[in-house]
């Protein structure tokens, strides 16, 4: 039995994250969940948050947005609107995001728009998440 399988991940800008891992834990609908090779297949949708891929017994951590899970035996394949490798958040920007985004909520606006602004508030919540939380 293989101990890694294919880890791809996709935004609209191309290809993030194309890697064997060993292992893989996800921000799923339903909770974070982790998968390992040889994993039943599954598909489910993907909330924003974290990703945590170890490699080669090494740890690397991704903000994600919103976005779908495709689990093989072999293969883990993600497509979301988000994915930055903790060390490359620009913290200043992720903070002004967040900002714009809950000035924004308050004022008068269509159910469209609000939306479309709390996911762009997610997005910069998972990244600011991500790049505050302690690692060891």
């Amino acid at each position: 039995m293989a101990n890694t399988f294919k880890l791809e991940i996709v935004t609209a800008e191309g290809p993030a994250y194309s890697e064997d891992v060993e292992m893989v834990t996800l921000p799923g609908v339903t909770g974070q969940f982790g998968v390992y090779p040889q994993h039943v297949h599954l598909m489910t949708q993907m909330e924003p948050g974290e990703i945590t891929v170890r490699r080669d017994g090494r740890d690397t951590f991704f903000a994600t947005g919103a976005g779908l899970i495709e689990v093989t035996p072999t293969r883990v394949s993600i497509l979301t609107d988000l994915a930055v490798q903790a060390e490359k958040i620009d913290e200043a920007k992720a903070e002004e995001a967040r900002q714009r985004a809950e000035a924004r909520l308050k004022e008068k606006l269509s159910a469209e728009e609000v939306a479309t602004i709390n996911a762009s508030l997610a997005r910069s919540l998972a990244q600011l998440r991500v790049k505050r939380r302690p690692r060891k």
